[in-house]
C-alpha cells in the first residue's frame, strides 16, 4: 500500500533528478508506478505535496543546538537551513514557494526564538529577527542555485557585462569580488553582519 511517506520520498528523488519544473503529479505517479488517483489519496493538489516536501528538504533544522552563546547556535541554524536546502536540487525554490509551516521548520524557528530570547529579546522582536534570519538563507540560496543551473560557459558576470552598461568602478570592483568569491564564503560573511546587527539590537535594550 502507498504511503502519504512513499509519496514525499518519491517526489524528492524526482526533484532530485528532474528539478522543481519537472516535478509533476503525472511523472511522479509514473515513477511511483500508481495511478494519480493513489497520490491524491495523499495530497489534494500539487501544493498540498510541496508543502510536505519543502518540510521534508528542511529535516533536522530543529535538532538540538550546541551549548553555545546565542550567536553561535545562529550561525549553526543558518548553516543548516543552507546544507538542507542545498542538498537536493531547487530546494530553495520549494521551500520559498510553501506558505504552510511545517513541523521541521516551526522547531526550526523555535530554536531560533528560544536563542534570541535567552538574549535578551522580546518574544515578537526574537520572531521577526528569526524569521528574517531564514529569509536571507533562502535567498541567498535560491540565487546560489539558480547560478548552478546555468548553462556551461554561462555565468552571471558574463551576463552583466553583455548588457554593456556604464558603471562606476566602484561597481565593477564590487563585481569581480562578488563573482569571484567562493558562495560559501559570502554566505558567511552575510550571516555574520546579521548576527552582528542582531547584537547591537540586544545591547540598546532590544529597541
Amino acid at each position: 500500500m502507498l504511503r502519504k511517506a512513499d509519496v514525499v520520498d518519491g517526489a524528492l528523488k524526482l526533484l532530485d533528478a528532474e528539478g522543481l519544473d519537472g516535478l509533476t503529479m503525472r511523472r511522479l505517479g509514473a515513477a511511483l508506478n500508481v495511478q494519480g488517483s493513489a497520490l491524491y489519496r495523499h495530497f489534494p493538489n500539487k501544493e498540498a505535496l510541496l508543502d510536505a516536501l519543502a518540510d521534508r528538504i528542511v529535516d533536522g533544522l530543529g535538532d538540538p543546538l550546541p551549548e553555545a552563546d546565542w550567536r553561535r547556535q545562529l550561525h549553526v541554524l543558518g548553516d543548516r537551513m543552507r546544507s538542507a536546502m542545498l542538498a537536493h536540487r531547487d530546494g530553495a525554490r520549494v521551500v520559498g514557494g510553501t506558505f504552510a509551516p511545517g513541523l521541521n521548520t516551526m522547531r526550526g524557528a523555535d530554536r531560533a526564538i528560544t536563542a534570541l530570547c535567552t538574549a535578551g529579546l522580546a518574544p515578537a522582536q526574537a520572531g521577526w529577527l528569526a524569521f528574517a534570519l531564514f529569509y536571507y538563507v533562502l535567498g541567498h540560496v535560491i540565487e546560489e542555485q539558480a547560478l548552478a543551473e546555468l548553462p556551461a560557459g554561462d555565468n552571471w558576470r558574463q551576463r552583466i557585462e553583455k548588457l554593456d552598461a556604464d558603471m562606476s568602478t566602484h561597481y565593477s570592483a564590487a563585481l569581480a569580488a562578488l563573482t569571484g568569491a567562493d558562495p560559501g564564503e559570502r554566505f558567511r560573511y552575510g550571516l555574520q553582519v546579521f548576527i552582528d546587527g542582531i547584537a547591537q539590537q540586544i545591547d540598546r535594550g532590544g529597541s
